[in-house]
This record gives C-alpha cells, structure tokens and sequence, in this order.
C-alpha cells in the first residue's frame, strides 16, 4: 500500500503468522529521501520497472525502486504536496485521524493522485479498517495495476483474514512486478505450500 515520503520506511517487515496483538506491519513504502525523475511519468515507469526486474542486485534494485516512488509521488499541485506532507507529518506523530482528514481533501482536490489513496489505505490497515483499506487498494490499483505497495498491502489483509489463496495471488502479484521485496518470497513460499499442498 506502502510505503513514502507516503506510507513509511524502505524496509519494512510483513505480518506473517503474528498473534492479532502484535503491532502491525505498514506495506512496502517509499525511502524518505527520492531522487529527481523526468516528467514523462508513463515512459518513465515503463522504464523503470523493466530496471526493476532485471535489477543484478538489491542495492540496483533499491535504488530503482526509489525511483518509482519518486515518480508515484509527483504531483504538479503545491497545495497537494502540502498536504501530503502534513499527512506524513501526523502519520508519523501517530496522529492518524488527523493524517486521514488530510488525505481526505487530497482525495477530493485530485482523485487521480494515486499515492493519497496508497497512503489513506495503509492508515486504514492499520486501524484494522480492512474494507475502507481494500476499497482504497482498489482504488490504487484500477490507476497503477503494477503498485507493488499496494498489491503487497492486499496480500496482507488477505493473509489477516484468513484467505491464504488470495493473499497467495496478491504476492505473486507482488513479487512478478517487483522480485526484490523483502519477505515476500517467504510468504510466497509459505501460503503455496498451505494451499497448493492443501489442495493435492
């Protein structure tokens, strides 16, 4: 859902077997430092996310994926970028009600910022809000199908809620858009073996 100068860190862990007490996990999101991208947002990601897959190695691929958040992140409205940041502001004071109001208004001044929608959706999450979460996902998704944030975000409410097959597709999802986030390919293998074993 991530991840940002939006959801939070560069390399943060997933739920995975964790009692319901345990304190949860934010999806992948973007370093809080991101370098300069081009204008081109299209050709741009196309690029990218080719670099992405074909990354030698995970300093390559983490600074490609740096990349593309910067570029998700763009947006040509001052009072957007104002906005997001007072959201991130509170998200991290752990003021998040006041952190969803801010998005709320960034929903409605540009409803096809997907990052606003990334953002409110793990803040969601974390309340344990999962339908108001998914519906945000959705959301990201129909805009940016390759948002490995927020396909991993899904796998994790999936995985919450006990639907193993779901949140099997949604990693896979996942990790075929970007191969080098971190815990996946161990829950991959984990709810493959749960529920294609199962299934034999």
């Amino acid at each position: 859902m991530s991840s940002v100068p939006v959801l939070s860190a560069p390399h943060l862990a997933f739920a995975q077997g964790e009692p319901r007490s345990a304190v949860k996990p934010k999806p992948p999101e973007a370093p809080p430092k991101l370098p300069k991208v081009g204008a081109d947002k299209t050709k741009g990601l196309d690029f990218l996310f080719g670099a992405l897959k074909a990354a030698p190695d995970e300093i390559s691929a983490k600074h490609v994926e740096a990349r593309i958040w910067a570029i998700w992140l763009q947006t040509p409205s001052d009072t957007v970028a104002l906005l997001m940041a007072r959201s991130k502001a509170a998200m991290d004071a752990k003021q998040n009600e006041v952190a969803l109001k801010l998005l709320d208004s960034v929903i409605k001044l540009r409803p096809d910022y997907v990052e606003a929608w990334n953002r409110r959706a793990t803040i969601y999450y974390l309340q344990n809000d999962y339908g108001r979460s998914l519906s945000d996902i959705q959301q990201v998704l129909v805009r940016e199908p390759r948002h490995f944030g927020a396909l991993a975000g899904l796998g994790m409410i999936m995985q919450d809620l006990g639907e193993e097959k779901r949140a099997l597709d949604a990693f896979r999802k996942a990790l075929d858009v970007n191969p080098h986030l971190e815990k996946v390919p161990e829950l991959v293998k984990t709810l493959t073996e749960k529920v294609e074993g199962r299934d034999i």
